[in-house]
């Protein structure tokens, strides 16, 4: 190739353009600031999240706040966003905005706050915990050349999204990374984000922290979020012989 027809390598434009969508995130999130009932600029400031999501990934991921159930009618805490498959496993007993998503078709859960302190980083650990504890069946799939065999279901990435991060040091903090590091298990917290320019994942390993840029934060945790996302490929398919199962199960019913 010669060198008039090189591509350039100045990356200058997508640094700026992605910029400026975080610059016009931050800005539609301070100005919920002027609605005083807390519940309703919390609602706002989710539906600003849910809008970013929805905008950076596939139509195959479905944004939503919703309820997670399982096949022995278990239900999680409410959970401001969830991301999940709508193509293969509906949601049940939808209601307005009061959705109950089936455990099995959930890939994330993020909480969604005003900004990320210890109390807020706990509190979302809760939240994902209480996803992550839910029974998630899996069933074979028959197809024209035999049966894809059931698969096991992955790992729930769970996150944090504020608009601010209180340590001065932002997610770069040992004091952050304490308190993070502390949440294990079914209350790990896999990624933040901050739209005044912070973002954090630990896809790479549980101590192993990838930190995005200031200025292009937002692109780097969409696209952090999305190649994580890639990963898990698919959700299994969901037996809904076991829900089906609940449904006709009678506790008063003398055991066999």
């Amino acid at each position: 190739m010669s060198a008039e027809n090189q591509i350039p390598q100045d990356t200058t434009f997508l640094r700026e353009a992605f910029a400026t969508e975080q610059t016009c995130l931050i800005a539609s999130l301070k100005s919920s600031q002027r609605i005083t009932h807390a519940g309703d600029r919390g609602e706002v400031n989710e539906q600003h999240f849910i809008d970013f999501l929805r905008k950076y990934l596939p139509n195959r991921y479905t944004i939503e706040k919703a309820i997670v159930i399982d096949s022995l009618g278990s239900v999680s805490h409410s959970v401001d966003i969830v991301v999940f498959d709508r193509q293969y496993t509906p949601t049940l007993l939808d209601n307005d905005k009061h959705r109950y998503v089936p455990a099995e078709a959930v890939y994330a859960v993020f909480e969604c706050k005003p900004k990320v302190d210890k109390g807020y980083l706990e509190y979302a650990a809760k939240k994902a915990e209480s996803v992550r504890r839910l029974t998630r069946t899996s069933v074979e799939i028959p197809h024209a050349g035999g049966v894809y065999p059931a698969k096991k279901p992955g790992h729930i990435v769970a996150g944090i999204l504020a608009i601010d991060v209180d340590w001065k040091d932002g997610f770069r903090s040992e004091a952050f990374q304490q308190v993070h590091g502390s949440l294990v298990g079914d209350q790990a917290i896999d990624c933040g984000f901050a739209a005044t320019g912070a973002s954090f994942d630990t896809f790479a390993g549980s101590n192993a922290y990838s930190f995005g840029p200031t200025d292009n934060a937002l692109a780097y945790f969409a696209f952090r979020l999305l190649s994580r996302l890639q990963s898990l490929a698919t959700v299994p398919a969901v037996d809904w012989t076991a829900y089906a199962a609940r449904l006709s199960y009678n506790s008063n019913q003398p055991q066999s």
